[in-house]
């Protein structure tokens, strides 16, 4: 493998500085995510026994003393249940569309990587092809060894482009899809808490 990578050239280098990065900012996100995932039934239930018991500032103690984006929402919404269900609404809103950059914060530099490394790949493997044709040319002669040489040291970097690309395609859609999950969990969790506050509403 060593062998394989020094042969590909100097495009190697960058390439691997892509690996690397994406694999940093894909092990960020992985422990973003998963610390931003709750028992999401078992916390509108407690919320719902706070709201019963309590009242609103039970149910804030609750949102404070549980991370993730759906407590967060939760926690703006409930501060502003004096005002009026509109205010929670709009409170919500705002509240959803922070979280939700801070889910989605590092992506696109996953999605930059999964477009250049192939790039920078396909660029390497034409600086060898260039190579090799000159490695030709010096040598006035199309021998096999020359030209299957020279093209084979060029497709090195283009595998290994498309190999790290690979690796963050795979980790950049399981990103989406965990974060797609925890939108909709955000999105049915903020209706039940309005649906919540307008009955105790009802009950005044």
């Amino acid at each position: 493998m060593v062998q394989m990578f020094n042969d590909g050239g100097a495009f190697m280098w960058p390439i691997l500085i892509l690996l690397i990065l994406g694999l940093a900012i894909s092990l960020e996100r992985l422990w973003t995510l998963t610390r931003a995932g709750i028992n999401t039934r078992k916390f509108i239930s407690s919320i719902k026994e706070a709201l019963t018991e309590g009242g609103v500032d039970k149910a804030i103690e609750v949102c404070e003393n549980t991370r993730g984006p759906i407590a967060s929402i939760f926690h703006a919404g409930l501060m502003r249940a004096n005002r009026g269900i509109e205010h929670v609404e709009k409170a919500i809103s705002n509240a959803g569309s922070i979280e939700m950059a801070f889910l989605e914060r590092g992506l696109v530099w996953l999605a930059t990587i999964i477009s250049i490394a192939p790039m920078l790949g396909f660029t390497g493997t034409v600086q060898g092809m260039i190579g090799a044709f000159n490695s030709i040319k010096a040598a006035n002669d199309i021998s096999p060894s020359i030209v299957a040489g020279g093209i084979s040291v060029a497709l090195l970097t283009t595998l290994f482009g498309l190999v790290v690309a690979v690796i963050i395609s795979v980790c950049y859609n399981f990103f989406i899809s965990r974060i797609d999950k925890l939108i909709i969990d955000m999105e049915e969790s903020s209706n039940e808490l309005v649906d919540a506050l307008i009955a105790i509403d009802e009950k005044k």
